[in-house]
């Protein structure tokens, strides 16, 4: 009864298929994927193309959005205007490498998928564009997880995996009443536990190693294993550079990292 979950493949298919054999090797034949097929890497058809073999579920990505809706559609952030060129660079290299099929495919993803308790989704629930980071205010991530009512919320987007347990606990919550200001009442609300569970990335891992990511949930027990799995990280890179990219797409899946540059306009800059 164990099932895998991957996340932000990013077109690269070695990185892909590295996880998968490792998928296979533990005999799971239950894989979701949270979506971010496509973007920065050299090869989103075979990616699209292996996923859709391979009859994968999945949520569409804030790439994958973006490669349908266009440019505008993405509420993604740059921390300077060189970042956001490249960006769109990447935007457009994918969209004209793309087959119209594979197109269509992306365009089909739901933003969610449920199974009874389990939610995924590749953001949050409310967007794939959201940021659902592991030190996020403690209630507001437990209300991601109960609005959309769900045990269990699987998310994405930060490449970086992690598991938060939402401990049960009581909330108490002062009223005051229209009619008497004096007198407020105190409600409370028991809460139960929720979790969050971040698959981190395959394509573009950011935790600090250049191993892919991906988690195993046992549906049984509830356990969650985040899984690294090493690849050919060169073999990557150099078809980054090949194809055209920008060369630090390669730096950064070199490092297992953001790169943190320096803002050539400050009034460009993210206030997120």
């Amino acid at each position: 009864m164990a099932h895998a979950v991957i996340s932000c493949l990013h077109a690269n298919l070695t990185a892909l298929e590295a996880v998968l054999a490792d998928i296979d090797q533990l005999g799971i034949a239950t894989i979701t994927c949270l979506g971010d097929l496509v973007g920065y890497g050299p090869q989103p058809n075979e990616v699209v193309t292996l996923v859709r073999e391979r009859a994968i579920p999945c949520c569409q990505g804030c790439w994958d959005e973006d490669i349908i809706e266009g440019l505008n559609s993405c509420e993604c952030s740059y921390p300077s205007q060189l970042a956001e060129r490249r960006g769109h660079q990447a935007h457009h290299w994918t969209a004209e490498q793309l087959s119209e099929e594979n197109k269509a495919f992306l365009g089909s993803l739901p933003m969610s998928l449920r199974r009874d308790r389990l939610l995924f989704v590749h953001g949050s629930p409310n967007s794939q564009h959201e940021v659902l980071l592991p030190d996020m205010d403690a209630f507001a991530a437990l209300e991601r997880v109960q609005t959309a009512d769900a045990d269990t919320l699987f998310c994405g987007h930060t490449h970086r995996p992690y598991v938060r347990e939402l401990r049960d606990g009581v909330i108490r919550v002062r009223v005051q009443a229209p009619t008497d200001p004096q007198s407020p009442a105190e409600r409370e609300m028991a809460l139960p536990v929720r979790r969050i569970v971040n698959a981190g990335s395959v394509g573009e891992p950011r935790h600090g190693n250049t191993h892919a990511t991906y988690v195993i949930h046992d549906e049984v027990t509830g356990n969650v294993e985040i899984r690294e799995v090493p690849y050919d990280v060169e073999r990557t890179c150099r078809a980054i550079v090949e194809v055209g990219l920008p060369p630090v797409f390669a730096w950064r899946l070199r490092h297992g990292f953001e790169y943190a540059e320096r803002a050539d306009d400050a009034s460009h800059v993210c206030e997120r």
